[in-house]
């Protein structure tokens, strides 16, 4: 049996703050133990909350505390994937087998790819304003 896939990502959310042009949602990310019966006598669940800022669309009014949607198209959450685990993860094992395959010492490999993934991230925090407008929320009432 085939299923296809939504095409988009959305999570439920409240909105905390309404500006001139944007709106500020927050999300609740529940880890699976969050819904558990005995979460209250383990306290291994955590939920954590995650602010977005959701360009407002107009002729759309929302209101502080409105229960909302917030949706993402499902490739950019792909992209988003790559660009922030799986990248570094294969520069930190190409790293890893190459420096260490060619003699450096442990110190020095460790300090090489703490340092290009500390560079990766310096790059992708530099671009943060193409990415903004590459990933676009949309924001629906519930």
């Amino acid at each position: 049996m085939n299923k296809k896939l939504p095409e988009y990502i959305d999570h439920e959310g409240v909105v905390k703050e309404v500006g001139p042009t944007y709106v500020l949602v927050e999300i609740l990310n529940k880890s699976a133990c969050s819904s558990c019966h005995a979460q209250g006598a383990c306290s291994m669940g955590d939920i954590k909350a995650k602010l977005v800022e959701v360009e407002q669309e107009p002729g759309h009014e929302y209101a502080e505390g409105q229960r909302v949607s917030v949706k993402l198209r499902r490739t950019l959450g792909y992209k988003a994937l790559w660009i922030s685990y799986v990248i570094p993860l294969l520069i930190l094992v190409v790293l890893l087998v190459s420096l260490s395959s060619a003699g450096l010492s442990e110190l020095g490999t460790a300090l090489s790819i703490i340092g290009t993934l500390a560079l990766y991230y310096f790059v992708v925090w530099l671009m943060r304003d193409k990415l903004k407008k590459e990933f676009v929320f949309t924001v629906e009432k519930l």
